[in-house]
């Protein structure tokens, strides 16, 4: 239980840090400890696919917070500021494309069906929820110089894949994952018109995402044919 709470408590730590710093090197520090928060969570279950959703979460995870700091030491070097709502159009782009596979949106949302897969209801509550918020934190305070067309088309692409994957989807997760993939589209796309709409988009995903895995949780239905 000590251990839970520990977790939960870096868990919850972790995405304020990211949410309230910014500092680039601070927000990279809150998305690692949120990440290796969650991974104890995922591999609770001590099933093979729940070792493999894991492993899959966290080299994903490695990966997008490398390309972070990368991204974030290189405008450091060039402006000497580390400050979130200022950096290169290069360094933007990596950084976006870095929280795009964060949030699992198209077309870097490969590992993302699969790690639901592996995780079990209540654990991919979360990763369709409060993982998302520290991300789109970052991606809000960088809104006034994201290229457009570039989140229009990650946006645009998200939903349409998110949409027609989830259509011969029997796995609830699965369907659950691919909704996810088709919100962060519409997320992405409401933060090029405003930030605002952003907010509220968000919300109204974590409210509906909220009651649809929760009774899925409570009678432990796994397919459609379940319901």
């Amino acid at each position: 239980p000590l251990i839970w709470v520990t977790l939960m408590t870096s868990l919850m730590a972790s995405t304020i840090i990211t949410m309230s710093s910014n500092h680039w090197l601070l927000a990279w520090l809150g998305l690692e400890l949120n990440t290796l928060s969650i991974l104890p969570i995922i591999m609770k279950p001590h099933h093979p696919r729940a070792t493999e959703a894991a492993t899959k979460y966290f080299l994903v995870q490695a990966a997008a917070a490398t390309t972070i700091l990368l991204a974030s030491t290189t405008t450091a070097w060039q402006t000497g500021g580390w400050s979130i709502t200022h950096s290169s159009p290069t360094a933007t782009l990596l950084i976006t494309v870095a929280i795009m596979l964060k949030l699992g949106a198209a077309p870097t949302h490969l590992w993302y069906p699969q790690v639901l897969q592996g995780a079990t209801m209540s654990t991919a509550l979360v990763i369709s929820t409060w993982q998302k918020i520290a991300p789109l934190t970052l991606l809000y305070m960088m809104h006034s110089h994201l290229d457009h067309t570039t989140m229009l088309a990650i946006g645009v692409t998200s939903a349409i894949i998110g949409g027609w994957a989830g259509l011969n989807q029997t796995q609830t997760r699965m369907i659950m994952a691919f909704s996810s993939i088709a919100h962060m589209g519409w997320l992405v796309t409401a933060m090029t018109i405003s930030p605002h709409l952003t907010t509220l988009t968000m919300t109204v995903y974590v409210l509906t995402t909220m009651a649809t895995f929760l009774p899925l949780t409570m009678t432990a239905t796994k397919t459609i044919t379940d319901i």
